[in-house]
Formats: C-alpha cells, sequence, structure tokens
C-alpha cells in the first residue's frame, strides 16, 4: 500500500460523502461495450522489468516503418522528411524540457517560440490570431465548435459529409457532453458544398474541411457566405498543413475560425502521435479562443519581451470562466513545427507543397491506369480516394505482402458507409517515381 495510502474505511468514508456506492458508479458514462468483463486474456498480472522490456521488444518488432518501403498511408498522419536540424533543435536542452509555462514571464525563451509559432500559423491559415497550440488536429476541431457556441449563443453544429471521422467522433463527444446539438450530413467525396444550404438560424457552425478526408480540394467560399447570412460561423478544418503552401488558406475563404494538424512539418508519424493542433481565429473572437496566446511586449528598461497576453484555462482562471480546460500546449512538437517552418520559408514551403502535389498526380495517373481502377476525388492536393474491383482490405493485404503499403481502406474510417472497395492513398515528397512503379506492378498483379 506504498502509494495507495487511503485505508478501506478512508475510501469507504469519501464515497459516502459525495453519495456513491462505489467506485464503479464513476463509470457509468462509459459504454458497456467499452468495459472490460474480465482480464486480458494472456496478459499477466505482473513482470519484472527485464521480462517485459525483452516482451516489449518483441512487439515492437512486428512495426514497420514508413522509409522502410513504398508507403502510402495519410488520411491524417503523413509521412514527411524532417531535417536533421530540427531534431538538433529541440533536443538543446534549453527547449527539450519546454511546457506549458506556469510562471511565464520567466521563460522567456519559451515565451519566444510560442509567440513565433503563432505568427506563422496566423500567416498560414490567413488569419488574424492563432493561440499557442492544442493537443491535435481533432481537439481543435472539438474546441472550434464550442467556441462557436459560445460566440453565437446557439446550440447547433453541422459537420460536412468530408469531415474525417476522428475529427467528427471528437467533436460528437464534446459537444453533446455540453448539450450541443450535432449533425453530421451524409458521407461524400465531393459534398463540402452541401454545406451552404445546411445552416438555419439555430446554427452555431458549420464545419468543413479543404482538402477533406477523401483528398477533396474545395473553395468554401460560398459556404462561409451562406453561414453569415444564417447568423452561423464557418470552421474550416484540414489535416494536411502542406497543403496551405498552395491551396486557398481557410482566412482567405471568410473561415471564422481554422483549425488542423500540424504534423507534417517537423514532426514524424511517430506510430501515432504526439502531434500538434494548429488553431486560429479572426481577431474579433480572440477573447472566446481556447487555450493560451503569447503576446510581446517591453520591459521596464525598453528592452523587446514576451508575456502571457490572454489565457483562458480554468487553471489561470475561475472555472465558470475558462474557455477550455487544454492542460498542455504540444510544446515540443509546436517548436518542431516552428523550427522547420522557419528553415522552410514562405519559398521552400511552397517548393515543398508543389512536390507533394506532382508526386500524387503521378501516382493518380499511374493507378488510373490498371484495369478496373477508378479514381473518384475530382480535384486534390497529395491524397485522393480510387475503387477497385477487389475488396480494399483483401486489396491491401496483398500489397502489404508485395511489400507496399497501400493507403488507408475507406471501410476502417467508414465502417457503415458502403466503401468496401475504395482505398485512400497518399504520396508526398517521400514518394519515389519507384514507390509508384512497385504500387503499379503489385496492383496489377491483385486485380
Amino acid at each position: 500500500m506504498r502509494y495507495l495510502p487511503l485505508t478501506p474505511n478512508d475510501r469507504a468514508s469519501m464515497l459516502a460523502t459525495i453519495g456513491a456506492a462505489s467506485a464503479e458508479d464513476f463509470y457509468t458514462d462509459v459504454p458497456e461495450a467499452g468495459r472490460l468483463k474480465a482480464k486480458i486474456a494472456g496478459l499477466p498480472d505482473h513482470q519484472g522489468e527485464l521480462a517485459v522490456e525483452r516482451h516489449m521488444t518483441k512487439l515492437a518488432a512486428k512495426n514497420r516503418a514508413a522509409s522502410a518501403g513504398p508507403f502510402f498511408v495519410g488520411a491524417g498522419a503523413y509521412q514527411h522528411h524532417v531535417p536533421a536540424s530540427v531534431d538538433m533543435i529541440i533536443q538543446r536542452s534549453e527547449f527539450l524540457t519546454t511546457y506549458t509555462p506556469y510562471q511565464p514571464e520567466i521563460a522567456q525563451g519559451t515565451l519566444q517560440t510560442m509567440f513565433e509559432f503563432q505568427t506563422q500559423v496566423a500567416a498560414l491559415t490567413a488569419m488574424d490570431v492563432a493561440n499557442a497550440s492544442m493537443y491535435d488536429g481533432s481537439t481543435a476541431c472539438a474546441e472550434a465548435a464550442l467556441m462557436a457556441a459560445r460566440v453565437t449563443k446557439r446550440k447547433k453544429v453541422i459537420l460536412s459529409g468530408g469531415l474525417h471521422p476522428h475529427y467528427a467522433a471528437a467533436t460528437r463527444l464534446l459537444c453533446e457532453a455540453q448539450g450541443l446539438t450535432v449533425v453530421h450530413l451524409p458521407i461524400s467525396i465531393d459534398g463540402e458544398g452541401a454545406l451552404a444550404g445546411a445552416a438555419d438560424g439555430e446554427t452555431a457552425c458549420v464545419i468543413g474541411q479543404s482538402p477533406n478526408v477523401f483528398g477533396t480540394v474545395t473553395d468554401l467560399s460560398g459556404v462561409a457566405n451562406a453561414a453569415h447570412e444564417k447568423g452561423a460561423l464557418l470552421v474550416s478544418v484540414f489535416t494536411e498543413v502542406v497543403s496551405l503552401g498552395l491551396v486557398t488558406p481557410p482566412g482567405e475563404m471568410g473561415a471564422d475560425i481554422a483549425a488542423g494538424e500540424g504534423q507534417s512539418i517537423g514532426n514524424g508519424l511517430n506510430f501515432g502521435g504526439p502531434y500538434v493542433g494548429l488553431f486560429a481565429c479572426k481577431d474579433k473572437l480572440v477573447r472566446q479562443m481556447p487555450g493560451r496566446l503569447c503576446g510581446e511586449t517591453v520591459d521596464a528598461d525598453g528592452h523587446r519581451g514576451f508575456v502571457l497576453t490572454l489565457s483562458t484555462r480554468e487553471q489561470h482562471i475561475r472555472r465558470d470562466k475558462a474557455t477550455s480546460n487544454i492542460c498542455t500546449n504540444s510544446g515540443l512538437c509546436a517548436l518542431a513545427f516552428t523550427a522547420h517552418m522557419t528553415l522552410l520559408g514562405g519559398k521552400g514551403l511552397k517548393q515543398l507543397a508543389e512536390l507533394n502535389h506532382e508526386a500524387a498526380c503521378e501516382l493518380a495517373d499511374a493507378l488510373g491506369g490498371v484495369k478496373g481502377v477508378e479514381i473518384l476525388t475530382p480535384r486534390f492536393f497529395n491524397e485522393f480516394a480510387f475503387r477497385t474491383p477487389v475488396d480494399a482490405e483483401a486489396v491491401l493485404a496483398m500489397l502489404d505482402e508485395a511489400g507496399v503499403v497501400g493507403g488507408v481502406r475507406a471501410s476502417r474510417l467508414f465502417p457503415d458507409g458502403h466503401m468496401g472497395d475504395v482505398i485512400i492513398a497518399a504520396a508526398t515528397e517521400c514518394t519515389t517515381a519507384d514507390d509508384i512503379a512497385a504500387y503499379v506492378a503489385a496492383l496489377k498483379e491483385i486485380v
């Protein structure tokens, strides 16, 4: 009981005070399907450190790194080259432990990197102001919906049929817990425009994505105008931040809030995280923005300095006044983003985006030449959906046997979407002509 100092009597007293019969009462909101009915089969109660290390190493050996061969997975996480200089910068001792500054003005270096990060995100999205990062793209999307509800004093959120389902799920979970109604439009490869007619007088915001989960690039200007006519906001979402080097950014399409994932710049795939959420909005909405905002000022001697200008989370102010309970700023991932973005500059980002688009075009042309394959995405940046004459899960399994990671089957993202023959594939600057040739050769054998 060294680390559990409470006695059974202590626990009983605590439960009686709050009116709970047992600790199980705390989990009533967790669906039965999500609860363990028994111990996990084959998992021992405890093992020594050496045995655990050997077991975990054996499990890790089953993983395959994206760089191990032809790799075409996207759908929200993308393989990009991260310069060695980025890792060198973020591993400097003054940066390695970067985190939320609880005594902020003392940590001038941390505040400056956050300020630079915000400046870059605002420029990328063509928005007035950006915060000092969030957990990831999906939770940034959810926070944007809650922010829109606070701004408009309305309780309906409308999601496009092309919004990444993980983003939709996170948004639904957070919104419904706050008493908001979430309307999700039917799944559509090219349906972002349907948002224009979806808003009504009770709508807080419409959430569209470009490029969407199927890779379709859409001008959301018309959606923004239609939403504004109804008094609603437009939240523009992106999962591939490199696309902003070429496509029209959210601010230029009239978005009120932009939210997305910044993993592609400075952060490797890392087998699923950690990542960094990007969040920006119009200046007039800044006081409802979640998280924190770093600002530039001068000290008593007139020297340049940095401060936490706005910090509206419950750890800094009264809980009823907080805009969120975001408890971190993904500081190290944000620093990696800023380091890479600084190395690229505006010209470098555009060139990187062009390489991505060219690789995707070459991949689409090559796959489109395979008998029975149909390219479904009409306009894309570096990702698109295509239909195969064979079940997608079987195709991907056989491609894997041939050493090609062919993408993500749409049915994995949309289990009830009747898309069993659709694959979503991405190509980046890391994709070579040999990779594409290997994909096409293997796919021809399969189909």
